[in-house]
């Protein structure tokens, strides 16, 4: 959530980015609720010190009647405070909570996701001197998905993967783990994108697939709620992808500045429920219910926190670059970026069989707003580096030794989906898919399936 001191600061500004989000904030309540909570809050300090005097006042000896009666009304007028500074500070919580982050100067403002501006493409759509097919007409005449007897099982929006397919899945990871756990990898990107980042490697992890509902809040990617599936006994709900459990991992942690950034890759198999999408995209494995993702996490400083954003986008094309699949990248609008992003950028790779480009990735920049609720920190034993209000708009005062963390997440390989654009971009005549040759290693030097 943003800092309410940046509230108060600026109350007709994160009106104007909230609405520019699609977010209907009603900040002069809140701001209410903020006086009136801080009014509470000193009267009740008052009340504790007075109660505190008058403890000392008969430390070791009996009270006399005088004493007794005022220490009754202190508690009584302190307990009737206690009750309305919580009920003025649930209120004021929620409403907080209600507000977005503020999205950074050169996020495009625009209303829906029509409005995302292209930045560039990548390669020339695929051209084939034959019809193509859809990834699950080759699929299926191969028997790599299998739907029918999927929804005898599970119902619609599952699909059982066999045969090549799941090896082209595996193939695929061992890609991505190599080249983002090599540190010369990671030294061509920043080069070449002319970036300013630490080519320290990513960690690979295989996060849990549940969280808790108090810290899938904090991480405000809890809503919409009725696109998660929960257990409601367990009071946990399956992740929706896996940097909801990699940006959370540090809850109510300090990081020290010199350990920073935290770069993480999780893969973990990942559950929507798609609400509201019936009948779309309903042929193949494209939107699935159940599917699997490669993501990367960053947590970082609040100087470096922009620069690392485009440092993972850099890290998306080059990886798509290296399979030779044709995209396009996407500076996200306002009302497309989402509630806690400050700014995000997509991925749409080319797919032959809809003759259209559909997203494959997207990366997410957050500032500080995931670590205040996570109550994330960094720390430095010696002086706090100097605030780079570029990077870092959204700011906490802090005292000279701490401050928020910034956090970033981004889509490595969305698993199905990129071996839908692999299917579909090198398909042959026959029927077979040649396999991109920065995979073929990991085929055991197949170049076709």
């Amino acid at each position: 959530m943003l800092d309410i001191q940046f509230v108060r600061d600026n109350p007709e500004l994160v009106a104007e980015k909230s609405k520019q989000k699609g977010y209907d904030v009603d900040v002069t309540q809140l701001l209410g609720f903020d006086k009136e909570r801080r009014e509470l809050l000193q009267q009740v300090e008052e009340l504790r010190q007075n109660r505190n005097s008058l403890s000392s006042e008969t430390k070791g000896k009996k009270p006399n009647d005088e004493q007794i009666e005022q220490g009754r009304k202190l508690r009584d007028e302190l307990g009737d405070l206690e009750h309305k500074l919580a009920a003025i500070e649930q209120e004021f919580t929620l409403l907080l909570k209600s507000v977005p982050n503020m999205p950074l100067d050169n996020v495009p403002i625009g209303a829906s996701e029509d409005e995302n501006q292209e930045i560039k493409k990548v390669g020339e759509p695929t051209k084939f001197d034959f019809e193509p097919k859809t990834h699950w007409e080759i699929g299926e005449s191969k028997d790599w998905i299998d739907k029918k007897r999927a929804a005898k099982v599970t119902g619609a929006r599952f699909a059982y993967l066999k045969g090549d397919i799941v090896k082209l899945q595996f193939a695929i990871i061992q890609f991505v783990m190599t080249n983002l756990s090599d540190s010369s990898f990671l030294d061509d990107v920043i080069k070449a994108n002319n970036l300013k980042v630490s080519n320290k490697p990513f960690t690979p992890v295989l996060p849990p697939y549940f969280v808790r509902t108090e810290v899938y809040d904090a991480m405000d990617r809890l809503e919409p709620r009725d696109d998660r599936y929960k257990l409601d006994q367990d009071e946990l709900w399956l992740q929706g992808s896996a940097e909801h459990v990699l940006g959370s991992m540090h809850l109510k942690e300090d990081i020290l500045y010199e350990d920073l950034p935290l770069r993480y890759l999780g893969y973990a198999t990942s559950f929507r429920r798609e609400a509201g999408t019936y009948g779309k995209d309903s042929e193949g494995i494209f939107r699935m219910h159940q599917f699997d993702k490669l993501e990367m996490e960053s947590i970082t400083d609040g100087i470096t926190g922009l620069e690392e954003h485009k440092f993972l986008i850099a890290i998306q094309e080059r990886l798509m670059q290296k399979l030779g699949i044709p995209y396009r990248l996407l500076e996200k609008c306002t009302a497309d970026i989402g509630k806690p992003n400050a700014k995000g950028v997509d991925i749409d790779a080319w797919l032959p069989g809809q003759n259209q480009y559909r997203e494959t990735h997207t990366a997410d920049y957050m500032t500080d707003y995931q670590a205040r609720r996570l109550n994330l920190l960094c720390r430095q034993r010696t002086t706090i580096p100097e605030v780079n209000t570029d990077a870092a708009p959204i700011r906490v005062t802090s005292s000279s030794h701490v401050s928020l963390a910034h956090t970033n997440d981004a889509t490595a390989f969305a698993l199905g989906r990129t071996m839908i654009a692999i299917i579909e971009n090198f398909q042959t005549k026959d029927g077979n898919v040649k396999i991109p040759e920065a995979l073929q290693p990991y085929m055991g030097g197949r170049s076709e399936i």
